[in-house]
């Protein structure tokens, strides 16, 4: 009897260090979650109305003071890239598993957590800032959890005349007399009803190199992403004066400027595709 209990003892050793070693070896799926941090420079984003005191102010390098009352984006087509190169896409077909709004007025939004991420040391992440075309309609039976989040009456992502949604909405005032500033973003159709092409193609695919390696298994690590919108005016492709009018050239809001003006933020917070694939993002630290 006592021999059988020493075989057990040792049969059970023996099986716990088995699996600890499978464990440590082939570590499980694990969660990553991308913090987003909305900025002006360096000083994360007050929002605040016409008159508020406490609103984080920001200067464009032409000059013009400008705050925000209202920021959202929209990020999907989420893929991270591990260290030999290879592409891990996260529910990139799936608006519902895959893709957020990011809304300054919720500090819940703020922090997107992808989850079951494939074990594998990562070095870089790409998503859109918006949607790409062919996933760009408003899908309320395929994709209903994402379209009763972007079309909620505090969200508002998506156009009042197209089919499809708002990629970024951003809402303020300008200038020392705070003149009102909407700008909202997205692709646009042509054509009739039942032959629409596709117009301005707003999407931007952005790519960001990570400060650390991002080690998915044994640890859950945490990627905080800076959106610097002072990129908004100021971005490193068009240099915005802001204008309010009916003019062609007066881009303050959305129902006066042209798809022309729009393409012009679009490329300042999303980089324009070829010389800037960063647009307003970066990344300031991995927590492994």
């Amino acid at each position: 009897m006592e021999t059988i209990k020493k075989y057990l003892l040792l049969s059970a050793v023996a099986l716990a260090f088995v699996s600890c070693s499978d464990s440590d070896d082939n570590p499980a799926a694990n969660n990553v979650t991308l913090e987003f941090n909305n900025t002006f420079k360096n000083t994360t984003i007050v929002l605040g109305d016409a008159a508020s005191a406490s609103a984080t102010t920001n200067t464009s390098v032409a000059g013009q003071v400008h705050h925000f009352s209202e920021v959202k984006y929209v990020i999907s087509n989420i893929r991270l890239i591990k260290d030999d190169g290879t592409e891990v896409p996260y529910n990139v077909n799936d608006l519902d598993k895959g893709a957020t709004v990011i809304d300054q007025a919720k500090a819940e939004s703020l922090s997107y957590v992808l989850s079951n991420v494939p074990s594998a040391t990562y070095k870089q992440i790409k998503f859109g800032l918006g949607i790409k075309t062919e996933q760009n309609t408003l899908d309320q039976v395929r994709f209903p959890k994402f379209y009763a989040a972007a079309g909620a009456n505090d969200t508002a992502m998506m156009w009042e005349w197209g089919t499809g949604y708002r990629f970024t909405k951003v809402e303020g005032f300008y200038d020392t007399d705070n003149k009102a500033m909407s700008i909202h973003t997205g692709s646009t159709v042509e054509g009739t009803e039942g032959a629409y092409t596709q117009g301005v193609n707003a999407y931007r695919d952005i790519t960001l190199n990570l400060t650390t390696n991002a080690v998915v298994g044994s640890k859950a690590p945490k990627i905080k992403i800076k959106a610097d919108f002072d990129k908004l005016l100021s971005g490193a492709t068009n240099t915005i004066t802001l204008s309010t009018g009916t003019g062609m050239s007066d881009n303050a809001t959305p129902n006066v400027h042209t798809a022309a003006q729009m393409v012009k933020f679009v490329d300042n917070l999303g980089g324009n595709g070829s010389s800037d694939i960063t647009g307003m993002f970066s990344v300031t630290s991995v927590e492994n």
